[in-house]
């Protein structure tokens, strides 16, 4: 069970991102497909939109787990070990201090559009549920860097354990 959890904790955001892009592709598919013979369907493109919207959030995340996000090292690399620790744990603070911010609005964006009971045109879904995109992103980022400092910045066992 513990190994379970794991494995869909290591994989969290791959578990959600690739069914919804894959699902997004078969609508935006038989979007086309119903548009060739005339007719269209008229929630799809809303409804992927919104998928792209979530994916690109929880992409995010995901490319924090992966350490894939842009870097620029040149100055990094110049610098002693300990130099390079240094400007690591300024990096995430202010990634840190990013995602809070953004986490923040994103909160805020929620509230403002919930008190005025804003929907979807097609779908009629209320728009806050686009919108939480943006905290959770923004919370799964800071866990994600939280999780990838922790092992960067950990002692290494002896005996070569992780």
């Amino acid at each position: 069970m513990k190994n379970k959890l794991l494995y869909v904790w290591d994989h969290f955001e791959e578990i959600l991102l690739v069914p919804a892009l894959a699902f997004s592709t078969i609508l935006i598919f038989a979007q086309v497909c119903t548009r060739a013979f005339g007719n269209s369907i008229s929630w799809s493109e809303e409804l992927v939109r919104y998928l792209y919207v979530w994916e690109t959030w929880l992409g995010v995340s995901y490319a924090t787990k992966r350490g894939s996000q842009l870097r620029i090292t040149m100055i990094r690399d110049k610098l002693s070990p300990k130099g390079q620790m240094a400007i690591e744990i300024f990096v995430t603070i202010v990634w840190l201090a990013f995602a809070a911010f953004v986490f923040y609005m994103g909160v805020r964006a929620i509230g403002q559009i919930a008190k005025f009971g804003q929907v979807s045109s097609a779908l009629r879904v209320p728009l806050k549920y686009c919108y939480l995109s943006i905290p959770v992103g923004m919370a799964m980022m800071s866990v994600r860097l939280i999780e990838s400092s922790i092992k960067r910045f950990r002692p290494a066992k002896e005996g070569g354990d992780k």
